[in-house]
């Protein structure tokens, strides 16, 4: 298949245009259908049992995402208590309502807010609070002591220190975020005041990042090329012949892209990234070519032939990188993360893809090369091939590797012991939020909002309760008084049917009492006792089943918000018992001391019902269910952080050990942040389990490679410090275990092998070829060590211009692109010939006519 394919390439140049324009045209089409998923829950499988109930909760509770606008007056003494301040508020939230894709009866502001206050005797009034702003700063001042009586708004729309206001933006879909906060930023500017102005909030920050991902992967990417291509020309000095690697990634990335997006699936924030990812994965083995190419033309030969012997020489070597890099993200179809699945399975195809263009595009395209052009590649080589200072310095690095060997390997195995506690001190942590650079809108009005409010990140803790007790004894009951009623002579027919249905609901209950309310009104006077006894039955069923109607449920959810606060990362929690102490401290006295939960299931429902009266009744049902058997705990943090939320579910753990809920009650979590922990946690777990699964599976293929269990093991060794030396830099750096950091370990165990196999294979063949190791050491310091040593300049230094993208997950692609490069090119080039001199004749059997007496290589000149 081999030299079918050279062959091929050689001869019919001209085909091989043909069919990778064609192929390119073909999928290039698809291009235009692409369908962009920005949403980070979409980690998570449809069916996961976390998403399905996050997604369950969002419907009970009629819930939304949330666009979170802060204002922040920090140069008024008043902070933003002043007519104009307040004014301006009134006027964006009145702007933000007329908003297409705003849920407007949700939207939660000062101008949009009740007054809560004494009425009549057992009565309570609600007024609008500002739904007009106040004129004087008398009149500021009175909503402000107003407000400092509602713990509801405090620390929620206004901060306790009165310097910021905020407006809860909810949208009918997350996938508006990003157009909404630009039309409210624009809104912004057009309120004539000197307040400071911010957006935010996760679907925001989830959303802007999947639109700057996409003008950063047209902008970083042709950057990266740039910068590779400038590297190439400087090493090679030709231009044209420059081209081919560069058009070889070209077709790569349009071919992947194209058929991922031609096969149905959606552009994730992962997927986005993989014209990124195989850029150098598509150059390097273009470089090899390239390089050793430019050593052997000389002008004389034809270049068919020189080129022909050139891949057919490499072919091996270059099969067997792939396979490995193939295989690195490959194990990426095992994570339970589907948009890792979807990236780790397209690399994989664009690698082998790349490796067959790279076999077949480049000979054809040196074949068709004019000799004019391919003389400058010799007038290049006649002074750079011997004589530069990278072909002078791998020289000397080669013999001071193969004569310092226990000191290269003592090195390394210090390097390792430091990496591994640099390992230790990694944080497995994610926060969207911090895909951004600090210098971001997003960041610094993150930054600014969490240091006024009590947080912009929710989560929710959902309380769902069994009715027992009185719902049974009804049950047990009914039977036996409706055909008491029956045979007295009342219509029992309807009451009967209901019962029959078995509900156990609060609506239930209902439609049973009344229907046995109208068998009563038609019954004669002998069954009304059995109705009566029924319908107080049913009455008493009906009130148990409002499980959190009761007192000691609402001080139940009082311990646990007590215990959220003590947790050290919630800046605030709104319940249910919140809302009943403040409407029966003003149907009371007014004073802090009626600002309690009433004792008695009556006292709790009047309060209630009370509240229903407000101008925003369908609050309530965001924190209960009408049934009142489900209840939310609305949860602020400060932080989007996973560690931060981990920390707070971990305290909920420990308290609800202590103080196990009572039977029939249950607590789980839902929320974005809670969410983002969910499906962090199932992608470190999986990555894991895939980095040490294609780590056995590479090294089975270099053992089969170079049919060597010893030159197996001597392969993973670059593979294995650059793997361990990364995540240690990572570690003594204080940068967060997150998605990027986890993803990139497919990239360092792809190419970290790369330049181990070139080597090795490289020197088993000068080997073979002279009989002498040492000559063999010798002799792969040259050609082969520049090859490698090209191929590491090229990727380190070609993604720096990633570092001044906006977007951190392209900044660490680039850090990490350079870190894999360099460590894994000095691995190669200095641990290998060092562990080799340790035990030469291990690995190399001497040959005939071969001195097997001087082990050491510093006993022979040139080494």
């Amino acid at each position: 298949m081999k030299q079918a394919l050279i062959r091929f390439a050689t001869r019919r140049p001209r085909l091989v245009y043909t069919l990778t324009l064609l192929l390119v045209g073909l999928l290039a089409a698809q291009i235009p259908r692409i369908v962009i998923d920005n949403d980070p829950e979409n980690m998570l499988a449809a069916d996961q049992p976390q998403r399905v109930f996050h997604n369950q909760i969002e419907q009970r509770f009629e819930l939304h995402d949330v666009i979170v606008v802060g204002m922040v007056n920090e140069t008024d003494p008043a902070g933003i208590y002043n007519p104009e301040s307040l004014a301006a508020l009134q006027r964006l939230s009145s702007e933000i309502l007329a908003l297409e894709g705003v849920v407007a009866p949700d939207l939660m502001s000062l101008a949009e807010a009740d007054n809560i206050s004494q009425g009549e005797a057992g009565q309570i009034r609600f007024e609008w609070l500002m739904k007009q702003a106040p004129t004087t700063r008398k009149a500021a001042a009175d909503l402000r002591a107003r407000i400092d009586r509602l713990p509801l708004l405090l620390d929620t729309l206004v901060s306790a220190d009165g310097r910021a206001a905020a407006v809860y933006v909810p949208i009918n879909s997350k996938e508006l975020s990003y157009t909404l906060s630009r039309e409210i930023l624009a809104v912004t500017e057009t309120l004539g005041v000197d307040d400071d102005f911010y957006v935010t909030g996760l679907p925001v920050a989830e959303d802007t990042f999947g639109h700057e991902m996409f003008v950063q992967m047209a902008i970083s990417a042709p950057l990266a090329g740039l910068m590779i291509f400038f590297l190439m020309w400087y090493f090679f000095r030709s231009v044209v012949l420059v081209l081919a690697p560069m058009i070889v990634a070209m077709v790569t990335v349009i071919v992947t892209m194209g058929l991922l997006i031609g096969t149905g699936f959606t552009v994730h924030i992962m997927s986005s990234m993989i014209p990124i990812f195989l850029m150098p994965i598509a150059v390097v083995d273009s470089v090899h070519i390239m390089s050793e190419f430019a050593d052997r033309y000389d002008g004389k030969r034809d270049a068919s032939a020189v080129i022909a012997d050139v891949v057919s020489h490499l072919f091996r070597p270059m099969l067997f990188t792939s396979l490995t890099t193939t295989v690195g993200f490959a194990s990426l179809l095992l994570t339970p993360i589907p948009p890792v699945q979807v990236f780790g399975g397209f690399v994989a195809v664009g690698v082998m893809l790349a490796f067959l263009a790279t076999i077949v595009f480049i000979p054809a395209y040196v074949v068709r090369l004019e000799p004019r052009r391919l003389a400058v590649l010799k007038v290049h080589k006649t002074g750079d091939a011997a004589d530069a200072p990278l072909a002078r310095a791998l020289r000397n690095g080669g013999r001071f590797a193969f004569r310092h060997g226990k000191l290269i390997a003592g090195a390394a195995v210090l390097l390792l012991a430091v990496s591994v506690a640099g390992i230790l001190r990694i944080e497995i942590n994610d926060n969207p939020v911090r895909w951004f650079k600090e210098s971001h809108r997003i960041r610094v009005a993150d930054a600014v909002l969490n240091e006024h409010f009590a947080g912009t990140y929710d989560a929710f803790l959902v309380l769902d309760s069994e009715p027992s007790g009185q719902a049974g004894d009804l049950f047990e009951r009914a039977p036996g008084l409706l055909q008491r009623a029956s045979l007295a002579g009342a219509e029992v027919s309807q009451a009967r049917q209901i019962l029959e249905s078995r509900g156990n609901d609060s609506a239930f209950f209902g439609r049973l009492m009344a229907a046995v309310d109208d068998a009563l009104f038609a019954a004669p006077a002998a069954a009304a006792a059995p109705l009566e006894e029924l319908l107080e039955l049913s009455g008493e069923a009906q009130t148990e089943s409002k499980y959190f109607q009761r007192p000691e449920a609402l001080a139940l959810i009082e311990g646990l918000q007590s215990a959220l606060i003590d947790s050290g990362g919630v800046g605030k929690t709104n319940a249910l018992p919140d809302v009943v102490k403040v409407v029966n401290r003003e149907l009371h006295g007014g004073s802090a001391a009626d600002y309690v939960v009433p004792d008695s299931v009556a006292g709790v429902a009047q309060s209630l019902l009370q509240y229903q009266s407000s101008h925003r009744p369908q609050d309530l049902w965001h924190m209960v269910t009408p049934d009142y058997r489900s209840t939310a705990i609305w949860v602020q943090l400060r932080s989007g952080d996973n560690k931060d939320m981990s920390r707070v579910t971990a305290a909920i753990d420990d308290y609800l050990a202590a103080h196990p809920l009572p039977a029939g009650v249950s607590a789980r979590w839902a929320g974005k942040t809670y969410i983002n922990v969910v499906w962090q946690s199932e992608m470190v777990a999986g990555m894991l389990s895939s980095l040490l699964g294609a780590f056995v599976v590479v090294f089975v293929m270099m053992s089969l490679l170079f049919r060597s269990l010893r030159f197996g093991l001597l392969a993973m060794l670059p593979l294995t410090v650059t793997i361990v030396g990364v995540y240690g830099l990572v570690g003594w750096m204080g940068k967060d275990y997150d998605m990027p950091i986890a993803v990139l370990s497919s990239l360092t165990l792809g190419l970290s092998v790369d330049f181990a196999i070139h080597f090795l294979e490289r020197m088993r063949e000068l080997y073979r070829r002279h009989g002498d190791w040492r000559e063999a050491a010798r002799l792969v310091f040259e050609e082969p060590a520049r090859a490698i040593s090209r191929n590491a300049v090229v990727i380190a230094f070609g993604f720096t211009p990633l570092f001044l993208a906006p977007l951190m997950p392209y900044v660490t692609v680039g850090a990490f692109m350079a870190a894999i490069m360099i460590l894994s090119g000095l691995a190669t080039l200095m641990l290998l010939p060092a562990v080799i001199s340790l035990m030469p004749n291990r690995l190399f059997r001497p040959t005939a006519g071969a001195s097997s007496a001087g082990g050491h290589p510093s006993h022979v000149p040139g080494v």
